[in-house]
């Protein structure tokens, strides 16, 4: 099992394409290959991991005997890809066009993933919430540099990136992935208590309150400026063909009071 763990390495196939690929969960995949024996794994399952490598059967010798040249490795990638193909389960949710073979291949991993993690009956609940906070934080990337100084510094401490490999504005990234680092590792270390930081959390939750009041308050205003918009352009509501016009004198009224 020692090969076909590192035959799958060098083919480049990842634990989720296999899972795909077998139609089991990623967690299972672990498991298969931790047995000491392929003719332990359903038998289904190993034909078509045999399919895949285009062997007769998962023996060590016959294992060693395959050499992964540019030619073999292409015939299981294709070999795989023809499978997602026609599983073709993603383009009936996605409109895919547009998107290069990379950014397709990630959002179908995305998605497995998604789906995974959402039907795994002993940690349900507490997937959906952190998938909803996840979805959240996406809806914020572009507001909120810091998201993707998060998610790079999660994908470095979880051997998934080079610690030193900077995508966004590398100065800030430094900085921002040291700072975390520091507070982590108080928190990890016992170093903080709920006592210790009960001030600095409480200052926290005002500061948050303050923003989301904020945000109500302006919410309101636009509402009253856009009810005053349409009561002087003799309208009832917005509506397409006169949004321009309506935009244009809520901008007008909010003028006046400057």
């Amino acid at each position: 099992m020692n090969k076909l763990n590192e035959l799958l390495q060098e083919l480049g196939i990842s634990k989720v394409n296999l899972a795909k690929y077998l139609g089991v969960s990623r967690q299972m995949v672990y498991n298969y290959l931790e047995l000491d024996d392929i003719n332990k794994w359903p038998k289904e399952k190993k034909l078509l991991l045999f399919k895949l490598l285009d062997i007769d059967d998962g023996s060590e010798a016959t294992l060693e005997k395959i050499k992964v040249t540019t030619e073999y490795l292409m015939s299981v990638e294709n070999r795989l890809n023809q499978s997602f193909k026609n599983q073709n389960h993603l383009n009936s949710f996605f409109d895919l066009n547009g998107m290069n073979k990379q950014e397709q291949q990630l959002v179908s991993d995305i998605t497995y993933l998604l789906k995974e993690k959402l039907t795994d009956d002993v940690n349900k609940e507490q997937n959906f919430y952190a998938i909803t906070y996840l979805y959240q934080m996406l809806q914020s990337l572009d507001n909120v540099p810091e998201i993707k100084y998060i998610l790079g510094y999660m994908s470095k401490t979880t051997g998934f990136t080079d610690p030193e490999d900077y995508k966004f504005e590398a100065d800030k990234q430094f900085i921002f992935e040291g700072i975390l680092y520091t507070a982590l590792t108080v928190y990890n270390n016992g170093g903080a208590s709920r006592s210790r930081l009960a001030e600095s959390h409480k200052r926290f939750v005002m500061e948050i309150q303050q923003k989301n009041e904020e945000k109500i308050s302006r919410t309101q205003q636009l509402n009253t400026v856009k009810i005053q918009a349409l009561k002087e352009l003799g309208y009832t509501e917005i509506k397409e063909e006169n949004a321009a016009e309506v935009l244009e004198k809520m901008a007008e009224i909010e003028s006046r009071k400057v």
